[in-house]
């Protein structure tokens, strides 16, 4: 279960900007704003808030009535008392957020699922390509330039150039598009590199076929790895520090 509602938070959100409006001193609910009608710094910023609240809801729109919502901001902001009282209001809040949670596990559940038999099946053919080795841990590297310099240990620091994509092709990260290489300790990155890249010789370029478990398994990572994906990675060693060695200053992005 997620540790906090996402959803909870949007619909809280909304909830505050309701509280935190002003009544109107005459009582009645406040013009809406045209599209031509935006020209002092309450309109702007009424309509401002507007934008961040409707982009915040739209990954639960499906359960929020917007006109609904609408009502509640003019009535409240307008003087009225809430037709649904405090205890009222938590009750459905709770209820909702709960169903949302149990719809985004179900479908990170299912996410995973199928991105475990796609990686599964990716690897079962990639490994039978000609020049992909698999280890015992199940990664598999292809090399496509042998480098002739030091192989890093797990206590030595890298710096490398690199390309990460999904199955599907999807770039997710970059140094190359960066323009700037990254140096790390060896043993603070994932399972696969910390393999991978002993494998490799300075001067050298492979590709990693990493599978979930030498990844980020069912936890993903950010808003484009998700749960149980297999990741290829082309790494560029450019340099080893030994041991607890500085890290070396970036160059800077090459022509």
């Amino acid at each position: 279960m997620f540790k906090h509602s996402r959803a909870l938070t949007l619909i809280a959100s909304a909830a505050f900007i309701v509280a935190c409006s002003k009544p109107a001193t005459d009582g009645a609910a406040p013009a809406a704003a045209g599209d031509a009608d935006l020209a002092t710094d309450a309109q702007k910023f009424g309509y401002s808030i507007g934008v961040d609240l409707g982009r915040s809801l739209a990954t639960v729109k499906d359960e929020v009535d917007i006109a609904s919502l609408k009502k509640g901001l003019d009535e409240v902001s307008g003087g009225k008392e809430p037709r649904m009282d405090d205890k009222a209001r938590e009750e459905i809040k709770n209820s909702v957020s709960k169903k949302i949670q149990e719809k985004q596990v179900a479908e990170r559940a299912k996410a995973a699922e199928e991105a475990t038999g796609k990686g599964a099946a990716f690897l079962a053919e990639n490994g039978k390509k000609e020049g992909v080795k698999t280890t015992a841990s199940g990664l598999q590297y292809e090399t496509l330039t042998e480098g002739t310099g030091a192989a890093p240990t797990a206590s030595d620091k890298v710096e490398v150039n690199y390309k990460g994509t999904l199955l599907n092709g999807e770039t997710f990260d970059s140094s190359y598009d960066r323009g700037q290489s990254v140096t790390f300790p060896l043993a603070n990155v994932i399972p696969g590199w910390t393999e991978g890249l002993q494998l490799m010789k300075v001067g050298g370029k492979s590709k990693f076929y990493i599978p979930a478990a030498l990844a980020y398994g069912d936890r993903g990572a950010g808003g484009k790895i998700g749960p149980n994906e297999t990741l290829i990675f082309e790494v560029e060693l450019i340099k080893v520090e030994k041991g607890d060695a500085p890290a070396a200053e970036a160059p800077k992005p090459k022509k």
